[in-house]
């Protein structure tokens, strides 16, 4: 990684935490899917290390018998760019649970605080970059987001007009007074944007990646392998920034 591509992580990721959701049981994977081999570590490794290249600290939240004794992550870093504080915490029983238990490790003085799925662990760098500089502009949340390609059809009957929808990623990025306040009423939702916009605040959406995948079924772990190895093979580790 050259010298400029870490003074820009530097001063993107200055007052930034990112909480990394990853308390689930993965129910359709068939077991916590982001402790599954993923390259030569585990997908979640994967997915804090690529937070902590934009974050002053990241709070991973676990299932409570994995977060036991876990003061501190101990996180492979072979390419020596990670920096801050990474520390662990059990998740409760609902996503929006365990989000408040990790907001309560974020220090007080965070400007932005970005959510990010656990299963998550090839988003770019882009990504990061977009989300974080969406919120430093003004908005008090900023999520990433890409077109849909197949038809959607209401289970009802009639099609929807995709040009009109699209599907959401993560991380997102929140000022972070505007996040604790949307959790302060102790609501749940499938993810935080949705908190935050119905508390009024302002949620801008920006690019999000193809290659960002959630992993979800099986097969989903074999197409990040073969992500991972066209990455490995072109000399980028998911440092790209489209």
């Amino acid at each position: 990684m050259s010298k400029s591509d870490r003074e820009r992580r530097g001063q993107s990721g200055a007052g930034v935490w990112t909480i990394v959701a990853a308390a689930g049981e993965g129910n359709r994977f068939g077991g916590a899917k982001q402790f599954s081999r993923l390259g030569n570590r585990c997908v979640i490794d994967w997915t804090v290390q690529r937070a902590a290249r934009w974050s002053e600290g990241v709070v991973v939240v676990l299932p409570e018998a994995r977060a036991v004794g876990a003061d501190a992550w101990q996180l492979s870093d072979p390419d020596g760019d990670c920096a801050g504080q990474v520390v662990a915490v059990a998740g409760g029983v609902l996503r929006s649970d365990s989000v408040r238990r990790g907001l309560s490790r974020v220090p007080d003085d965070a400007e932005i605080v970005l959510v990010h799925d656990g299963a998550r662990p090839l988003a770019t760098d882009g990504v990061f970059e977009r989300v974080i500089q969406a919120v430093r502009a003004g908005a008090d949340a900023a999520i990433p987001v890409i077109d849909l390609t197949d038809t959607i059809r209401w289970r009802g009957g009639g099609t929807a007009d995709r040009r009109k929808l699209a599907a959401v990623q993560t991380p997102q990025a929140f000022r972070a007074g505007a996040l604790r306040a949307a959790h302060a009423a102790g609501a749940d939702a499938t993810d935080d944007a949705t908190l935050v916009e119905a508390a009024g605040a302002t949620v801008v959406t920006v690019d999000g990646d193809s290659r960002n995948l959630k992993i979800t079924e099986p097969h989903d772990l074999v197409t990040a392998e073969a992500l991972l190895e066209s990455c490995s093979g072109s000399g980028h580790t998911g440092e790209s920034h489209g």
